[in-house]
């Protein structure tokens, strides 16, 4: 997930997108707890486009208030 394809979303896509990646985060960790997990490189992922998608939230709501 780049930045700038996430820059041309609206606020509700980027909600969305945020919410979907929190679950996802979530099952990762029940299957962590559980012995399922196999590839643990995804905790990484998903934490990073859980900043990247904050980082362009916050970008669009300073932009939007100035």
């Amino acid at each position: 997930m780049e930045a700038s394809k996430l820059r041309e979303q609206s606020e509700s896509e980027l909600k969305d997108e945020l919410l979907k990646l929190r679950r996802e985060a979530f099952n990762l960790r029940m299957q962590k707890a559980t012995g399922e997990l196999a590839r643990t490189d995804q905790f990484r992922k998903i934490r990073r486009n859980i900043a990247r998608v904050k980082t362009v939230l916050t970008e669009k709501k300073a932009g939007s208030s100035s």
